[in-house]
């Protein structure tokens, strides 16, 4: 059984590990800003990445702690005071809906350039937009595809349709009679993942269908082509929180499936050419992007030095912010080693850039997926919990990776906690 380790949570620090002075710091600090005399008139160097499902909503309901947070980090005006950026492995709607959804959900405008769903850096994956790709998922799967660049998009629907024959699991969906052969349907080239599907048999099946036959699913396999087609999935995540009192599967579940099925037919892996979303380091890298160019747009003038991931998943939100991390110290260590160095009177722009963001820590809340132990002891070497590792498959298990650097109660004591350790107040 594998062990994952848990962080001293801010609570933790608050009730035992700070000093005297260092408690009565952080009450006199927690009553500043919750009579909201929060300010500075310095120009923010940190920015936000929130989780939404369990960190801000739980299902359609708003977690009430997210509104309360979101009024420390906007002015007078409603305008936000930090870059903010809102991560989330969910993908099945196009960005400007769920701008306004949390736009309406927090009470504050939300543009769609704040918002980074599982699928959004496929933006970046140039080399297969040409390609005619089936996608799978739920939502605009095909207005999403053709909006991050895509130019033939083929839908789970229109190959049922084409091919009827191969939908076999419900009875009810079979053809009564043959259907006459289909003709002209196009190659297809790849598949792209975006979500966890409605109907799991269908979308399984005619996803296998389509790898064994090299895009050809019409035709009679003469073989198992192996590498199969360019295979591209978002979002990783095993499970997700609603309004359940239970976590629900997630897309990860169903990448298990399929992994499981194509390995028992074939004897052979799925491979991935992407997986893209939490933990992914290039969801983070083009998050990262997202918050630099929003503090240009504001006109805030010093550089982002640090960002906030604050999440409600160990195994996505607090695995990907640490491993995003890890890859910030090694970019440094190698811009230190290649003689790099940080010389502010004689800084180019360029350098400055490639040195702005120094780290990104990983903050857990306890409104989603997590729920804190209270019970837990609160000795580090005894706050070890026996579980299984709920991330992908791809991606090695190192228990640091999963440790966040605080646990906190909900999304409005992560907010002032950053504000804590920037002084920002």
């Amino acid at each position: 059984m594998l062990k994952v380790i848990h962080a001293k949570t801010a609570l933790r620090q608050e009730s035992g590990d700070r000093n005297p002075l260092q408690k009565a710091k952080w009450h006199r600090f927690v009553s500043t800003a919750t009579k909201g005399t929060f300010g500075s008139s310095q120009p923010p160097a940190f920015g936000f990445l929130f989780d939404i499902d369990g960190v801000l909503v739980r299902g359609s309901q708003v977690v009430p702690a997210a509104r309360e947070a979101f009024r420390r980090l906007s002015d007078a005006g409603g305008r936000l005071r930090v870059p903010v950026v809102f991560l989330t492995n969910a993908g099945n709607c196009l960005r400007a809906a769920k701008a306004r959804e949390l736009s309406q959900a927090l009470g504050l405008q939300v543009s769609p350039e704040q918002v980074i769903l599982s699928h959004s850096p496929l933006r970046l994956f140039s080399q297969f937009h040409p390609k005619c790709v089936l996608v799978a998922g739920q939502g605009p799967v095909e207005e999403n595809a053709r909006n991050l660049g895509f130019k033939h998009v083929v839908t789970i629907e229109a190959l049922r349709k084409a091919y009827p024959l191969l939908d076999m699991v419900d009875q009810s969906r079979r053809p009564k009679e043959l259907p006459p052969p289909t003709t002209g349907f196009p190659t297809i080239e790849g598949v792209v993942l975006f979500g966890e599907p409605v109907r799991w048999e269908t979308s399984l099946q005619l996803i296998i269908d389509v790898l064994l036959s090299n895009g050809n699913p019409g035709a009679e396999p003469e073989g198992i082509p192996y590498p199969h087609l360019p295979v591209l999935a978002c979002n990783m995540d095993l499970l997700w929180m609603a309004e359940a009192k239970m976590p629900r599967f997630g897309h990860g579940t169903f990448l298990l499936c399929l992994e499981n099925i194509y390995k028992k037919v074939t004897g052979r892996e799925l491979k991935y050419e992407a997986l893209i979303g939490k933990p992914s380091t290039v969801t983070y890298r083009y998050a990262e992007y997202l918050i630099k160019e929003q503090a240009e747009k504001h006109g805030w003038k010093a550089p982002i030095r640090r960002l906030y991931a604050i999440g409600d998943n160990p195994m996505s939100d607090v695995y990907g912010a640490n491993l995003y991390n890890n890859y910030l110290k090694s970019a440094q260590q190698n811009q230190v080693e290649a003689g790099v160095k940080r010389i502010p009177q004689a800084a180019n722009p360029q350098t400055e850039d490639r040195l702005a963001v120094e780290s990104c820590e990983s903050i857990l809340v306890c409104t989603g997926v997590y729920r804190h132990n209270a019970d837990v002891s609160r000795k580090p070497e005894e706050c070890n919990m026996e579980t299984v590792f709920h991330g992908h498959r791809d991606f090695c298990f190192d228990p640091s990776l999963v440790e966040a650097s605080y646990i906190v109660q909900d999304v409005n004591e992560a907010v002032l906690l950053a504000f804590e350790k920037e002084n920002w107040s």
